[in-house]
């Protein structure tokens, strides 16, 4: 497969994880699933990482906590520890909406670059309500944005904003990628 990033860049040369992060129903993992078939990735729902209480604590709509999101954070760093091991690389959809969080991510050691998808309420209020059979219930969007520290400048982060199409932004991700490392 040709590196879709340049010929010039070789994968070592790359993150080891793109963390795709943002609030809920910001396309986190539309995108995140997009860029990591373009890169030739694997992809990773965050989600997957939470233990199952916390699953069942935002189903009934009660935000998480610090300590609730802890052992996720953790669970998520060590998988992208244990590719880095390996050489392997990997896009994680993950919200990711402190910067204590990131920090907690980066605690590892591993070669992390963030993509920040940003949207407003009003979109991202819209995208919830039309959303079937996912746990997250739009009622709790308002603590996430109250949550969210979007990523300082020191952070290196991508922006990029989730009103245009997904596949305009994995474009965009993916032409930003060689722009810094993270």
């Amino acid at each position: 497969m040709s590196n879709p990033i340049g010929a010039d860049r070789d994968q070592a040369d790359l993150p080891t994880a793109i963390i795709v992060m943002g609030v809920s129903g910001s396309g986190k993992s539309t995108v995140g699933a997009r860029l990591a078939g373009a890169l030739g990735w694997d992809f990773r729902d965050g989600d997957a990482f939470h233990p199952p209480a916390n699953v069942e604590k935002m189903r009934s709509g009660a935000p998480l906590t610090d300590a609730d999101r802890w052992p996720w954070l953790d669970a998520i760093a060590r998988h992208v520890a244990a590719l880095e091991r390996t050489g392997c690389h990997v896009v994680i959809a993950c919200s990711a909406l402190k910067r204590v969080y990131r920090d907690r991510l980066r605690a590892t050691g591993s070669r992390l670059r963030f993509v920040y998808l940003a949207g407003d309420f009003p979109l991202i209020d819209a995208r919830m309500a039309a959303r079937v059979d996912h746990f997250m219930p739009p009622s709790l969007l308002q603590s996430q944005f109250a949550t969210l520290e979007p990523p300082a400048a020191d952070e290196h982060p991508i922006t990029v904003s989730i009103a245009t199409e997904p596949d305009a932004i994995v474009q965009a991700i993916i032409k930003a990628i060689p722009a810094r490392r993270g």
